[in-house]
């Protein structure tokens, strides 16, 4: 009988509403099958996942990661640390999404449904990802600090879904008593400026907090550069409402917004700010270094899933026509002053 690869499958048994319970004999039949002994660890509490790989995975030719972005993050974490012992360790690293909001899975066209997902590891190919270092830390898709950054994974999956990622922004306002930007010096690729920002994205992804194109549809994996969206602070009602009505459309090019791509951004504040790293807390730090490490985690993907994300960037009329919606609401609303207050931390 011919030796079987051992694969290591790391599953969540409480993300999302506990789905994985029903798929999980058919998910190990199907690995089993696949010429692999498996060996289950349902995770207990956070980092318990990360620990597990950091302790075993070299002993394993596949792990294969069950849960939320959370769950997701924690394993690629931990296949970053085993990388700083041995630069060339590779080790291919399949995704059955079952989280709430799973951005990831989202931007690679990840299947939803358990099973697919785990079919989909057995025929799949090998894709090469970038991954974020956030300091001493790694991410896989975003980084980012301000008055949004938390709110969107506490937005209801129906909202979202009806009016995409300007629902991100209208629940944070009504969540937030006031909007407090962040005063920060930039640098990168040879570039320094300073000013105040309500959000900052430092991202590698298509879809954040559940919302597609809030960053942009040409977002490419594997080519060691994030994409930045740095929103200014803005200083009145009427600035703010142009600056809401430019997000929920994607336009942002506006004066309100600077984006850049880059492999390698610092930011420093004087003030410690939260961040956000793939939905969880980042803590709070005056100086943070964001790098990309190009092409350092494999994964094992279906053939078609980039190229089927990519046509429905492409084509999400739907959500484009709901957004020009609520930008009309918004821009015939802007002379109203709201009940928040916007604060630079400069004048606290």
């Amino acid at each position: 009988m011919q030796q079987m690869k051992k694969l290591l499958f790391v599953f969540n048994p409480h993300a999302g509403k506990g789905n994985i319970k029903n798929s999980l004999c058919d998910i190990i039949d199907m690995f089993t099958a696949g010429g692999y002994e498996v060996l289950a660890y349902a995770t207990q509490a956070p980092k318990d996942g990360y620990e597990k790989i950091v302790q075993d995975g070299k002993s394993y030719d596949l792990i294969v990661v069950s849960g939320g972005d959370g769950t997701l993050s924690e394993a690629v974490s931990a296949l970053m640390k085993l990388r700083e012992e041995d630069s060339q360790l590779k080790i291919p690293l399949g995704y059955i999404p079952a989280g709430s909001t799973n951005d990831f899975a989202n931007s690679l066209g990840i299947s939803r449904k358990m099973t697919d997902a785990a079919k989909d590891i057995l025929s799949g190919e090998y894709y090469d990802c970038d991954i974020g270092q956030f300091n001493d830390s790694y991410y896989v898709y975003v980084a980012g600090f301000g008055a949004f950054t938390d709110v969107s994974y506490m937005t209801p999956q129906s909202i979202k879904n009806k009016i995409g990622h300007a629902a991100y922004i209208v629940e944070a306002l009504k969540a937030l008593p006031k909007i407090t930007g962040q005063t920060l010096t930039v640098e990168h690729d040879g570039e320094t400026f300073t000013d105040s920002f309500i959000v900052g994205l430092i991202s590698n992804s298509r879809s954040i907090g559940g919302m597609k194109k809030l960053i942009s549809k040409d977002v490419i994996f594997d080519d060691g550069l994030f994409e930045v969206v740095l929103a200014k602070t803005p200083e009145n009602a009427i600035e703010l409402s142009s600056l809401i009505a430019n997000a929920a459309t994607n336009k942002l090019k506006d004066k309100n917004f600077i984006t850049f791509k880059t492999s390698r951004v610092t930011f420093t504040s004087e003030n410690e700010i939260p961040w956000t790293l793939d939905g969880e807390s980042g803590g709070t730090h005056k100086k943070v270094t964001i790098i990309n490490h190009r092409k350092a985690v494999r994964f094992i993907l279906e053939n078609e899933d980039l190229c089927t994300e990519q046509q429905a960037a492409n084509t999400d009329e739907l959500h484009k026509s709901v957004r020009d919606a609520v930008t009309s609401q918004f821009e015939s609303t802007a002379s109203v002053v709201p009940d928040y207050v916007i604060e630079d931390d400069t004048d606290i």
